[in-house]
C-alpha cells in the first residue's frame, strides 16, 4: 500500500516521464500482463478503448505521443486508496484528467483507467 509521500513521488515521476517523453520511465511502472482503459485509446486504435498488456500499451502510447506532439501534464493532485492511486492532472488543452491506478502486490500497476470530463478530443489526439 502506498503512503502519502510515495503516492506524491509517483506522480511526481509519472509526470516527468511523460513530460520528457520518455515511455520506458512511464513503463517501468507497469506489469506485464497490465491492462488500461480509456476513450483516447478508443479514438486512436479503434475498439473498445482497452488495451490488453504492456508490449500493447507501448504501442498504444507510442502512437499516442506521434499524434499529440505538445503533450504536457501537470499535476493538480494526488489520492491515495487501498492499492489505488489516482493523479489528477491538466494537459495540454487545459482539460482536467484522472488517471486511475490499481497496483498488484508487487507494486507494479496492474490496471489503469484514464478518465476525462465531457470532450469530444479530450487529449487533443490528431
Amino acid at each position: 500500500m502506498l503512503n502519502a509521500a510515495e503516492s506524491d513521488s509517483f506522480a511526481s515521476h509519472w509526470a516527468a516521464g511523460w513530460n520528457n517523453r520518455d515511455l520506458d520511465a512511464v513503463l517501468a511502472h507497469f506489469a506485464e500482463d497490465c491492462t488500461f482503459t480509456s476513450p483516447v485509446a478508443s479514438q486512436i486504435l479503434g475498439g473498445d478503448g482497452v488495451v490488453r498488456g504492456k508490449a500493447a500499451l507501448r504501442d498504444y502510447w507510442t502512437i499516442g505521443l506521434d499524434r499529440i506532439p505538445d503533450l504536457h501534464f501537470e499535476v493538480l493532485g494526488v489520492y491515495t486508496g487501498v492499492d489505488t492511486l489516482v493523479i489528477r492532472y491538466r494537459n495540454q488543452r487545459g482539460n482536467e484528467v484522472s488517471e486511475v491506478l490499481i497496483f498488484g502486490p508487487d507494486g507494479r500497476v496492474v490496471a489503469g483507467h484514464g478518465t476525462y470530463g465531457a470532450s469530444g478530443n479530450p487529449a487533443g489526439a490528431r
